[in-house]
C-alpha cells in the first residue's frame, strides 16, 4: 500500500476540501493498482503561495511561486515530498473544478518523486501519458 502524509498549512485548503488528509488517502487507495511501487510512503504539503515561493527560491533559484513542486529521496520506502499551491490550484479551478486539479497536480508530484521528469519532449510526453492513466482510473466509477 503507498502511504502519504499529508501536511495542511494554509487553512484555505480545508473550504474547498473537507477532510484533504482522507480525500488524498482515499485517491490513493482507489488507484493503487496503477500508481507504481507498493510499500511506499511519501508526504504532500499543502500550502500556500507565499511558501511555494520561499520554497521555489530557496531549492530552484527561482523567485516566484509555482503550482508544485517536489523533493524526491532514494531511500527504501520514503519516496519524498511534494508541495502544493492553494492559490494556483483554485484559480485554474475556474476553468475544471478543484477536485480535477488538484488531482492532477499531485499526481504529477507524485510522478517526479518516481523519477519521470519533462525536460525532454519524449519525457513530457511519457510522463503526462501515465498521469492521464491515472487521472482516467481515478474517475472510472468502480
Amino acid at each position: 500500500m503507498i502511504k502519504a502524509n499529508v501536511y495542511i498549512d494554509h487553512y484555505k485548503w480545508k473550504k474547498k476540501l473537507k477532510d484533504p488528509k482522507k480525500y488524498i488517502n482515499k485517491k490513493i487507495k482507489k488507484a493503487s493498482k496503477i500508481l507504481g511501487p507498493k510499500n511506499k510512503e511519501f508526504s504532500i504539503l499543502l500550502t500556500s503561495n507565499l511558501k511555494m515561493k520561499k520554497l521555489n527560491n530557496k531549492f530552484r533559484k527561482i523567485n516566484k511561486p509555482t503550482d508544485v513542486l517536489s523533493f524526491p529521496l532514494k531511500e527504501k520506502s520514503y519516496i519524498g515530498d511534494v508541495a502544493i499551491s492553494f492559490e494556483i490550484i483554485n484559480k485554474r479551478s475556474k476553468i475544471s473544478n478543484f477536485e480535477h486539479e488538484f488531482d492532477k497536480i499531485w499526481i504529477h508530484g507524485y510522478l517526479h518523486l518516481l523519477g519521470y521528469d519533462h525536460k525532454k519532449i519524449k519525457d513530457y510526453n511519457k510522463m503526462r501519458k501515465r498521469e492521464k492513466l491515472i487521472l482516467n482510473y481515478l474517475n472510472k466509477k468502480i
